[in-house]
């Protein structure tokens, strides 16, 4: 993949409103706990930044998948990353299977609104006692004439305190795991206020501070069933296509994420003067983090390669969970070696390399842990063991 002129205006143009309507605003947001996204949501929109793949006829800029990763890199430049974490659920993690498979109407009155930033939108699949093992949820809708009832829970929900929706997945039949699941397009609010059956608690995290997590009740929730998304039992294999996306909008997010991790790393040792010298001019520092740099570039290579393969209509699941794997790893290893090199400094909470640190930490858990992509790579090459029958 190669990017263009075009690729780069994009790019330009996004980190331009990062610096001005984001950045600034960060600590702030940190602070709280929690930042307004429909306002943030509302100017992207008009921008066309929540649209960039999405079908013309929706909102949305109609542009190949090339331009997305671009933006996915553009946004990583936000100086908090819960902040774009949460529009990437918008973007990338909640709206891929509608925009593929949902009707005309779904489209139309779930999918544009969250093109236009006219609503915030969430992806609800783990649960207390289902994360990565997708296939263990116990969330079930029942059919009740022209309607499905919901009842369950789900957890750590991004966006989940001012979500207008959620792209949810639950057990619709008795079948097996893999072919009893469906997604339902499910309205979290009524003319502005809490839907009826529905109950917000948020969750307190050791970092994405300004990124609004919550565990969501239904009980007895009813959606219409025309607010399915494609076939009934075929919510897995959506689920599974649209987390293809998530990942590698992960891992193209992070790979700015760790560049800025570096380059503020540069910055302070290149000034900090300690034993008579800038602590930049050791050679165990400076080659270390040419070492760390060298590991960024080759992950945004994989990136790259896995966008390609996305793009030409092949199977990008090896490639993405590759990707996946590396940067949950890269992000730790990164952020611990920056904030060592920042020294006490590097202990306190208001600097860049600490909210790194607690920020990036989640990534080798949320959206698949690291296992999972472990045994989703073993399986791909053919050495994975089988289960015990």
């Amino acid at each position: 993949m190669h990017y263009t002129s075009e690729h780069i205006a994009l790019q330009d143009s996004v980190r331009q409103f990062i610096d001005k309507e984001v950045n600034p605003h960060v600590d702030e947001w940190e602070r709280a706990g929690i930042f307004p996204a429909h306002e943030v949501f509302g100017k992207m929109g008009k921008l066309g930044y929540l649209g960039i793949h999405k079908p013309v006829e929706y909102g949305g800029l109609g542009l190949d998948y090339s331009f997305e990763i671009a933006f996915c890199e553009a946004i990583g430049h936000i100086a908090a990353q819960g902040v774009s974490m949460a529009l990437a659920v918008q973007t990338d993690m909640a709206t891929p299977a509608l925009t593929q498979f949902g009707s005309d109407y779904l489209k139309r009155n779930f999918l544009a609104p969250a093109i236009s930033g006219e609503n915030v939108v969430s992806v609800g699949v783990s649960e207390a006692g289902a994360g990565s093992d997708v296939a263990s949820i116990k969330t079930h809708a029942r059919k009740d004439g022209d309607d499905y009832v919901i009842n369950g829970s789900k957890m750590w929900i991004t966006n989940g305190t001012q979500a207008d929706w959620v792209c949810l997945l639950v057990n619709t039949s008795s079948d097996t795991p893999h072919r009893s699941k469906s997604l339902l397009c499910v309205p979290l609010k009524e003319n502005g206020k809490r839907a009826k059956g529905v109950t917000v608690q948020k969750i307190d995290k050791i970092g994405m501070w300004s990124s609004d997590t919550a565990q969501i009740f239904f009980d007895e929730v009813r959606v219409p069933q025309r607010n399915l998304i494609g076939e009934e039992g075929k919510g897995f294999i959506y689920q599974m296509m649209q987390f293809q996306e998530e990942r590698l909008s992960a891992a193209a997010r992070r790979v700015t994420a760790l560049d800025m991790c570096i380059n503020e790393t540069i910055a302070y040792t290149r000034d900090r003067v300690a034993f008579g010298r800038p602590i930049l001019d050791n050679q165990v520092v400076h080659f270390r983090l040419a070492e760390l740099k060298t590991e960024v570039e080759l992950l945004r290579s994989l990136v790259y390669r896995a966008a390609d393969t996305h793009m030409a209509g092949e199977d990008m699941t090896q490639l993405a969970s590759m990707a996946k794997l590396k940067v949950g790893r890269l992000c730790r290893e990164v952020t611990d070696a920056c904030l060592q090199y920042w020294g006490g400094m590097g202990f306190t909470l208001d600097n860049p390399v600490s909210r790194a640190y607690r920020d990036l930490r989640l990534i080798s858990i949320g959206g698949g842990a690291d296992e999972v992509m472990l045994q989703i790579i073993c399986k791909n090459m053919g050495i994975l063991p089988k289960r015990p029958a």
